[in-house]
């Protein structure tokens, strides 16, 4: 396969900047580990390793197999990114998705652009890349965030401006990680959004974040509905049809009996984690409410 000549297809800002801070000026003869090829060129399939810094963890295997049928019928449209790092040897920087599937397909060599970029570059190019194709769900998103202010030390200041999200985004995303490991497992499986779990962790108590998760799972619940159950049972013990009889103070409890022997009517209290709550008396009929108000008022 021969040097494929052409103009480079738009990567966005932020890896365009990337890659244009990796590359250096080389003549087109030249071949040390230095190389930059301004166009695509054919690279050996098996002349590549996978990216160590790669974000994304999970591919979609019927995904994968309509990619290779269409690069089979149509080849890659968009080439790979890789580093040299030796005589005949590439490590892939972007493009991990069309790497397997070209392996499905069959073929034996690829095009690629070739780049010179450290550790630190390469990780920052594989997740601006995948982030910008929006291949990478929220936990790997956030893992990939983590990983860049960790490993890269990189302020949030300076993410924020390489991956062109703001801050509070990507706290949100960090904040993920966070999550009791049934939660995170449901929203890398596609099982919950990211919306589901942004309610979620506003609850403190695991507990009652695993009750949601099943809540969610069970009866399919929208977001809308998480942060409405959320908002309502902010403060309170989840649920209350699963609270047990006896978690009732023994001072709210006496209150109650007093009030049933002195109005000789049923009494029901509620009250919930903050104190709050309210006394309900029924009555039968329009006599009995005025029995019940002369008792209150003698």
């Amino acid at each position: 396969m021969s040097e494929i000549h052409g103009k480079k297809k738009a990567l966005g800002r932020g890896l365009s900047a990337l890659l244009q801070d990796s590359e250096a000026d080389t003549s087109p003869g030249e071949t040390t580990s230095n190389f930059i090829s301004g166009a695509a060129t054919a690279i050996l399939i098996n002349q590549i390793e996978a990216n160590p810094f790669q974000p994304r963890t999970h591919f979609n295997e019927s995904e994968l197999a309509e990619l290779a049928i269409s690069i089979q019928q149509h080849g890659i449209i968009q080439p790979l990114t890789l580093r040299k790092t030796g005589p005949g040897k590439y490590q892939l920087i972007a493009g991990e998705r069309r790497l397997k599937a070209c392996k499905i397909a069959g073929l034996t060599e690829v095009p690629a652009y070739i780049r010179i970029a450290n550790d630190e570059q390469m990780l920052e190019m594989a997740l601006v890349e995948n982030i910008q194709r929006q291949d990478l769900n929220p936990l790997e998103i956030a893992i990939s965030f983590q990983r860049l202010l960790e490993e890269c030390k990189i302020r949030q200041e300076e993410l924020s401006q390489k991956v062109g999200k703001d801050r509070s985004t990507i706290s949100n995303y960090i904040r993920l990680l966070k999550l009791p490991t049934e939660v995170q497992v449901a929203l890398r499986d596609n099982l919950i959004s990211m919306g589901h779990a942004r309610a979620i962790i506003t609850i403190e108590d695991e507990k009652n974040q695993l009750l949601i998760l099943q809540r969610i799972l069970e009866k399919r619940l929208s977001v809308r509905q998480v942060e409405e159950y959320v908002r309502k049972m902010s403060g309170e013990a989840l649920f209350k049809q699963e609270k047990h009889p006896g978690e009732m103070a023994v001072k709210h409890k006496n209150a109650r009996d007093q009030l049933k022997q002195r109005l000789q009517s049923k009494v029901e209290i509620k009250i919930n984690a903050r104190g709050a709550g309210s006394i309900s008396i029924p009555f039968t009929s329009e006599e009995d409410f005025d029995r019940i108000m002369a008792k209150l008022n003698a």
